[in-house]
């Protein structure tokens, strides 16, 4: 299992001692440099079309169609996470997104949360390219 430089560092608690909202705080950091890196090992261009690239594969909505695509590949821990993401009472609403989307993001970033936390950026890696492939 490929462990983050994060990981090396810190040590966490066990995954069920974190709130679905804070494995979704720590998944959407986790996706962000992911979506951040993807981009800039890909192109040496102007960081303003970067972020606008960036912008398109972080919403509510691309997030909540990376999930359509991944769900059939989700063991049943990972889709126990994603529900316990989904189903967790936000004290935020969605700006940009209907309800929905929203909510479904919301999931899927508590899953990226719960496997960077477990250490398993392989499985991050995997579930993020069968997702992001297609976009």
């Amino acid at each position: 299992m490929e462990k983050s430089i994060v990981n090396s560092f810190f040590k966490f608690k066990g995954t069920n001692e974190y709130s679905p909202l804070v494995l979704a705080y720590m998944g959407d950091a986790v996706y962000e440099m992911y979506i951040r890196s993807l981009l800039v090992s890909g192109h040496n261009t102007q960081v303003n079309k970067l972020h606008k690239e960036a912008t398109k594969l972080v919403k509510a909505k691309a997030q909540s169609e990376i999930f359509e695509k991944i769900f059939p590949h989700l063991t049943e821990e990972e889709l126990n996470i994603f529900k316990r993401g989904r189903n967790a009472h936000s004290y935020t609403s969605a700006k940009n997104a209907d309800i929905v989307d929203y909510r479904r993001a919301t999931g899927f970033e508590a899953l990226i949360g719960y496997l960077y936390i477990t250490g398993n950026m392989e499985r991050i890696n995997e579930l993020l390219k069968l997702g992001i492939e297609t976009q």
